[in-house]
């Protein structure tokens, strides 16, 4: 029974050891702590792994009376730091005057230890080895207030996050409390290994606050960027708008163009593989950019009441690469690569025909994006049921034909035919439409 009881006892200790090596090892190579943080972790780890080395050099069974005096010393020692142990780990977790409360807390365990042990009132040893004195309760005291503080400190801990986590705190406490109570009373030394374990939980807990907080706070960071990314593009959007005044509403209904069309595309298993929902949400969120080089465009071509030259359409035709420009220069720096690439593919390239006609760079079938070539659809159907300035509004029924007509010449021929298939989303007035 004492081989098998001594094999636990050092199986104990090794596992201690070694879980504490490895938490070490985590807080060492972990960039989300700052130094002050990694000071108290690393600590902590090493008086635990330090205490149960302790332990283990009193109780490994081979004892020597000639060693009584170490073996003393180290046993004082070790007595006046493990109560430290709930202290390092609320300094790990970052709360106030840890190391006032470390210093003069270990003093008092220290002069306490010290005091006590030569007249053996909280252990001695004999030539038999280690005993318990008549006051070991001392100890226990001592050991329980540590776990009080600890257990008040991650509290305080807790109510600094967003999330909370009452049942890892009562966890802990069982944990700490099941490793201690057995040392103090039934003389059961598995103290420091239900120690290794409860901090490890408490760092692993504090981490998970830690990144909860950070995922919260990039989400709202991330939330705030996109309403400002919107109401650029919304404000953009207006400008343009308010200037070519014979295109009201030109920018809300081909938005809602071509989400349609995107959906019905997907439905049908038309470009699926890249019309998924993010996909369709950026192109329905940046399809009001497509215009936005108008603003570079003159007003006397902009505004004018009457259908435009051929030098002046050529001028006008340039809205379309000054729109990239305008997209990259507005947005560069406040939003990622693949928001960036879409605007500026909208506004460069909805006027590129599938035949290779188109401007402005004479891009040809799928070599035209998939977002510009869904933009040219919804773009070129409003224009024929809207009126301008320099023609009346022609019916619905017609401007589905000219789409049809113009299917693998100007248009995606997969496109025009999904149009077709779902011609009623686009019949249908814009106010009935819902997002």
């Amino acid at each position: 029974r004492g081989v098998i009881s001594m094999t636990f006892y050092m199986s104990i200790i090794m596992i201690t050891e070694l879980l504490m090596i490895a938490m070490t090892l985590h807080v060492i190579n972990y960039s989300g702590f700052n130094k002050i943080q990694k000071r108290w972790f690393i600590i902590t780890f090493a008086a635990i792994m330090t205490c149960a080395a302790a332990e283990f050099l009193v109780h490994f069974g081979y004892y020597d009376p000639k060693f009584k005096i170490p073996l003393t010393i180290i046993t004082v020692l070790q007595f006046a730091t493990a109560p430290l142990l709930g202290i390092f780990f609320i300094g790990a977790l970052g709360v106030k005057y840890q190391s006032k409360i470390a210093v003069v807390y270990y003093l008092i365990n220290l002069i306490t230890e010290v005091v006590c042990a030569p007249f053996g009132l909280i252990f001695y040893f004999d030539n038999e080895g280690y005993h318990r004195g008549s006051f070991f309760v001392i100890y226990s005291v001592l050991f329980f207030i540590s776990l009080i503080h600890l257990i008040v400190g991650m509290v305080i801990v807790g109510n600094k996050f967003k999330r909370r986590d009452s049942f890892t705190i009562i966890m802990v406490m069982i944990l700490l409390v099941s490793g201690i109570i057995p040392m103090a009373f039934f003389k059961i030394n598995i103290t420091y290994i239900a120690i290794a374990i409860g901090s490890s939980v408490c760092y692993i807990y504090y981490n998970d606050l830690v990144q909860q907080d950070i995922k919260a706070a990039l989400l709202e960071n991330q939330e705030r960027i996109t309403n400002m990314q919107s109401h650029m593009i919304s404000g953009l959007a207006s400008f343009v708008e308010n200037r070519d005044m014979d295109t009201g509403g030109h920018i809300s209904r081909t938005s809602y163009y071509v989400k349609a069309l995107a959906e019905d595309a997907r439905g049908d298993g038309v470009y699926a593989d890249i019309l998924d929902d993010h996909y369709i949400n950026l192109l329905y969120l940046l399809a009001p950019m497509h215009d936005v080089g108008k603003i570079l465009i003159s007003d006397n071509i902009l505004q004018k009441p009457a259908k435009l030259t051929t030098e002046e359409y050529e001028e006008m035709k340039k809205h379309a690469a000054l729109g990239g420009t305008v997209v990259r220069e507005v947005l560069s720096g406040v939003t990622d690569e693949e928001y960036l690439k879409m605007a500026s593919d909208i506004a460069t390239y909805h006027h590129e025909r599938w035949d290779g006609t188109g401007y402005p760079n004479g891009l040809k079938k799928e070599e035209i994006p998939l977002c510009s070539r869904i933009m040219a659809i919804a773009d070129v159907f409003d224009a024929l049921i809207s009126e301008r300035c320099y023609k009346a509004p022609i019916p619905i029924d017609d401007a589905i034909k000219i789409i049809k007509e113009e299917s693998g010449s100007h248009f995606d021929p997969k496109l025009v035919d999904v149009f077709l298939r779902h011609q009623e989303d686009f019949t249908k007035p814009i106010e009935n439409k819902k997002d």
